[in-house]
């Protein structure tokens, strides 16, 4: 009905406009300036037939001809923004964090908080690839979300997605899980079997950490130039399991066309990796394009079969090896390492799964493929170098513990023993031997030597450095006693 002056409404009569080219139930938009037409019903012609009434009809008509062009301008908007993240705009701008936070009124502090240690309490890891238009507003969204709920961790956010791990009980972690599986930014793209659990809790990280970034997985690339969109084949726990079982039944894996790589660091593949595999010794998934660069002819004409910790750092790894255009085929273990042990605890996967926490492993099976950097014998659990200003992993058993060898190498031993006979000394910088010999990025040779499950990656001591469990061992003196 055309608008009118409150004054007005009682005098005037119904008059009905129909408009034949126009289909009120079509979700289509309409240009109203070329597809509308206006005209009068018969029994309103009717009523407004004299002349004197025409300029009233036309100006009336031309009103509601106006205000129909405006909704639908204001519908394109709303299809626009819906194009680029399906009501995400409303959500962040037209809601509080507040609103997007959990109803824990019912239950008591008590309640959310027990259960947060390592026996009782949970620990998720996730990750989830979406273009994310306010990175800031979901920072702020997940920062009150763990403090709501109690949960410690680390969570990345960027314009790619969210990557996060977090602790806690387990029915804070529930809670959280489910607030993430009905948040309309993630809800299309995350489902439950996404969020990996472990045994943990909030005692796992020792603070809560959100940020955003560049990257959800440092890989030292923009992701406008190598976006995650574009990743390799992904393969269920199943299927992958059956392709590494095909490439070990090979006589010769040298030989073989493919290459089953281990994106992780060196000090993860050393606790525990696939059998048959080619690890790495980079320290840094962000020296993993420039690993690919160096030893592009080893991948040239080969199917690549990729695995990580969750499957992350895989999604952009494998984005980059294809972008390279040598492989014959690239492939990725969907849920990573974590899901196929939850399947196959006893598969191809042998040793520990390492973990970037407090934990640092997660065991699903009894083989140990590691041993202590001091006597050899079979060990796997690290511990940080006992020299402060160190932060490099040690492999070292109870025995040799008991005997003061707790650093990583003869640098930082040497070091620490100056430091406890001068505790007010400390000018020595964070480096050791470790690390001072250690290649940022090897080379490898194009026939390699496939690594049995149960012996330490043949790497060059030289070029390498005795560190995290490499053989042979350090032969160091013994610490004074005194």
């Amino acid at each position: 009905m055309p608008s009118s002056s409150p004054d007005q409404e009682d005098d005037l009569e119904a008059c009905v406009l129909s408009f034949s080219d126009l289909d009120l139930k079509s979700t289509s938009l309409i240009n109203p300036s070329s597809s509308l037409k206006a005209e009068l019903d018969i029994s309103t012609k009717k009523k407004y037939s004299l002349t004197q009434h025409a300029d009233e009809i036309c100006q009336e008509t031309v009103l509601v001809l106006k205000q129909l062009a405006a909704t639908s301008s204001t519908f394109k908007s709303l299809k626009s923004t819906d194009q680029r993240h399906p009501v995400q705009e409303a959500l962040t701008h037209n809601h509080e964090v507040s609103a997007w936070l959990p109803d824990i009124s019912c239950i008591s502090p008590d309640e959310l908080i027990s259960g947060q240690d390592s026996n009782d309490g949970e620990v998720l890891l996730y990750y989830c690839y979406c273009d994310l238009e306010d990175p800031a507003w979901i920072c702020a969204w997940q920062t009150a979300l763990c403090q709501h709920l109690h949960l410690t961790g680390k969570v990345r956010i960027a314009t790619e997605g969210i990557n996060g791990t977090v602790g806690g009980s387990k029915l804070a972690t529930r809670l959280y899980v489910e607030i993430m599986l009905s948040c309309p930014m993630f809800k299309d793209y995350l489902c439950k079997d996404d969020f990996k659990t472990s045994k943990g809790g909030a005692c796992c990280f020792p603070e809560l950490r959100v940020g955003v970034f560049e990257e959800i997985v440092p890989m030292g690339i923009s992701p406008k130039k190598v976006s995650y969109k574009k990743p390799g084949i992904h393969l269920s726990p199943g299927e992958f399991h059956k392709e590494v079982e095909k490439y070990l039944s090979q006589a010769n894996q040298e030989q073989s066309d493919t290459i089953l790589l281990d994106c992780r660091n060196f000090y993860e593949s050393k606790i525990g990796r696939f059998q048959g595999c080619l690890a790495p010794d980079i320290r840094k998934f962000s020296y993993f394009p420039s690993y690919v660069d160096k030893n592009l002819e080893l991948f040239k004409e080969k199917r690549v079969l990729m695995y990580c910790t969750g499957g992350i750092r895989c999604e952009r790894g494998s984005a980059y090896l294809k972008a390279k255009g040598v492989c014959k085929e690239v492939f990725q273990l969907k849920g990573g390492i974590h899901k196929y042990l939850e399947e196959f605890p006893d598969g191809f996967y042998k040793g520990k799964l390492f973990v970037f926490d407090e934990r640092y492993a997660l065991s699903f099976n009894s083989d140990i493929v590691s041993d202590c950097s001091y006597c050899g014998a079979p060990w796997d659990q690290y511990r940080l170098c006992s020299t402060p200003q160190c932060r490099q992993l040690v492999l070292t058993c109870p025995t040799c513990q008991g005997q003061g060898f707790t650093a990583c190498c003869v640098t930082c031993q040497d070091k620490g023993s100056r430091q406890a006979a001068s505790p007010g000394h400390s000018s020595f910088k964070e480096e050791c031997e470790c690390t001072a010999r250690r290649p940022r990025v090897p080379r490898e040779p194009l026939q390699r030597e496939r690594i049995p499950s149960s012996a330490e990656p043949r790497l060059s001591v030289d070029e390498d450095g005795p560190c995290l469990g490499e053989r042979p061992r350090l032969d160091l003196p013994k610490p004074s006693q005194s």
